[in-house]
């Protein structure tokens, strides 16, 4: 069964996961990680990861990478490491959506040949299967329904997989989620998860950092839980090569060595030797990027080789590493956590894990790493995660509602009276905020919450117009409490965002709406009466509508969409 995820690729086989393979460029079919880059010519993709690297100062390519940033919401785009931020832009004429469509193509074109050259059958096994096997995203924890909606429209433009399958094929997991389950079949979990046990994962990759706060809730059967909302900043390990740059570029100003093409050699050496070594104990630390002829003593260069201090290489690493100890306290809070497991490719940088131990351990916190190298843990981890499904409840992210109208109580809501209004039916209402799933919520498979709701016509609504019926879902993510009454019309609380749209068929309603006479204008109007149910069902917000048709409840599917199109 292949299975996709986090730009990873796996042939899983039928006996699981002790005989996966790793699929990887031509060069290097165990590659571990394939660099998410694509060097265009016009809007034609022609070279993919490794290869399209060797591209990137040709004039005649132009290139895509770090186009995650561009996907990332805007909640994860404020902040330090945004301000002076400077994405590489796109290639000319091509959208974000067909950048991820021509990566997911080459990826899945990738996969299918490998299996097929490597595996006894392969061909047979492969057109069996191709049309039903699962596809999984794994993806940051700050990534939610916008996110999802842009990659599964990607993997059907790339013919991967049909409109018609996709809501059934495609699945996506946190990177949170996908590490927790990697971290728990590589470490030794008998000798510290206990039933109660709370615990820390913190996947630090190249652009996010995501940190989820477990509890063990089960040991045997094994099952976690979500303890509050995951955390996701935008701080890995691409930021200590952006800090790099510039200290170079400060640093090489008045040499011959500053020039762009120069600094660009540097950051890929840096990138490749310097940085995966640094510890912070070295004396001198250096970036081998020229030939023996090349030679700037008074810059530190000698025999194409630039020598740093620690203090100099440390301070690349200051704010990405304030960042991320930062978001992990704010996560633990004043809870006794009794271990962090730090992955990804980043947390393999034994400065990091310098500074995470320092931070967390002297709280009582032990820092656990893994043996494994974890640049895979997500999409390792994104495998196991769809074998074993360890997590049964995860917390709402933010506060998630409908406007709504209730009636006025004179007690509850006189400060607010100003702000009533009389429906048609003559009753004194108050537009509100009708809070569906509270923030830090534990949502499990049996997780539902209601509401009863209307629609008022100043007309006989038509099968047509009922049809497409319409209504809308907001998230709260500002700052302060959750807000109640709102002005009626009037402009919403900043914070208030209108984020999803639900869509149904109502149109079997049009027989049984009656109408009544406005006590406001006398005149007639339909009102149709119906429920929303908010679903938590295989990792997805899902919806329905009931309704009540000649005294008959009746129930139909509704599809929960993404107000904000990506």
């Amino acid at each position: 069964m292949p299975i996709l995820g986090s730009f990873r690729l796996f042939a899983l086989s039928s006996n699981g996961l002790d005989n996966q393979k790793r699929v990887g460029t031509r060069r290097s079919a165990y590659e571990l990680v394939i660099p998410t880059i694509i060097a265009y010519q016009g809007s034609e993709p022609k070279f993919f990861g490794a290869e399209a690297r060797e591209y990137i100062d040709d004039e005649e390519y132009e290139i895509a990478r770090w186009f995650k940033l561009h996907l990332h919401p805007m909640s994860m785009k404020s902040g330090h490491f945004s301000e002076g931020l400077e994405i590489p832009s796109l290639p000319s004429g091509v959208p974000l959506l067909k950048v991820y469509s021509d990566f997911m193509r080459y990826l899945y074109k990738s996969t299918r040949d490998f299996f097929i050259t490597n595996t006894p059958n392969g061909q047979n096994i492969w057109s069996r299967l191709q049309d039903r096997m699962p596809l999984i995203f794994c993806t940051p924890n700050g990534w939610d329904m916008s996110e999802h909606s842009l990659l599964t429209e990607a993997a059907i433009s790339a013919g991967i997989v049909p409109s018609s399958d996709s809501e059934e094929r495609l699945w996506f997991v946190t990177e949170g989620e996908a590490s927790v389950h990697y971290s728990l079949a590589h470490t030794k979990t008998a000798e510290w998860l206990k039933q109660d046990t709370l615990f820390a994962v913190t996947d630090a990759g190249g652009s996010t950092v995501d940190s989820t706060l477990y509890r063990c809730r089960s040991r045997t059967p094994l099952a976690l839980e979500e303890v509050c909302a995951s955390a996701c900043v935008q701080a890995g390990g691409v930021f200590v090569d952006r800090a790099m740059q510039t200290i170079l570029e400060n640093k090489l100003k008045e040499s011959s060595y500053g020039d762009s093409d120069m600094i660009a050699a540097m950051i890929r050496q840096f990138e490749q030797k310097t940085k995966r070594a640094f510890d912070g104990t070295q004396v001198s630390n250096t970036i081998q990027f020229g030939f023996p002829r090349d030679n700037d003593k008074s810059h530190g260069i000698i025999k194409g080789k630039l020598s740093l201090t620690s203090d100099e290489v440390g301070s690349a690493y200051t704010d990405v590493t304030s960042s991320i100890i930062d978001s992990c306290k704010e996560l633990l809070g004043a809870r006794l956590v009794q271990h962090l497991l730090l992955v990804g490719g980043f947390g393999e940088s034994p400065y990091l894990k310098k500074q995470i131990r320092q931070a967390f351990e002297k709280q009582g916190t032990q820092v656990v790493t893994i043996d494994e190298p974890s640049k895979k843990a997500a999409a390792d981890g994104a495998v196991i995660w769809y074998l074993a499904q360890l997590v049964e409840g995860r917390a709402a992210r933010f506060t998630c509602g409908i406007l709504g109208a209730v009636r006025y109580d004179n007690k509850r809501h006189k400060d607010h009276e100003s702000k009533c209004f009389t429906n048609e039916a003559g009753e004194k209402r108050l537009e509100v905020f009708i809070v569906l799933i509270p923030k830090n919520t534990i949502l499990t498979n049996d997780w539902r919450s209601s509401w009863s709701s209307q629609a008022t016509y100043n007309s006989a609504p038509t099968a047509s117009k009922l049809g497409k019926f319409k209504d809308e879902l907001y998230t709260w993510q500002g700052d302060g409490p959750v807000p109640y009454v709102l002005n009626r019309k009037g402009k919403l609380p900043s914070g208030l965002i209108k984020s999803f749209r639900i869509e149904a068929n109502l149109s079997s309603l049009c027989s049984s709406v009656k109408s009544d006479t406005s006590k406001v204008s006398g005149e007639p109007y339909w009102v149709v009466r119906y429920k929303i149910d908010v679903l938590f069902r295989s990792m997805k917000l899902m919806a329905r509508l009931r309704w009540i048709e000649n005294g008959v409840e009746r129930t139909g599917p509704a599809t929960i969409i993404p107000s904000v199109k990506l």
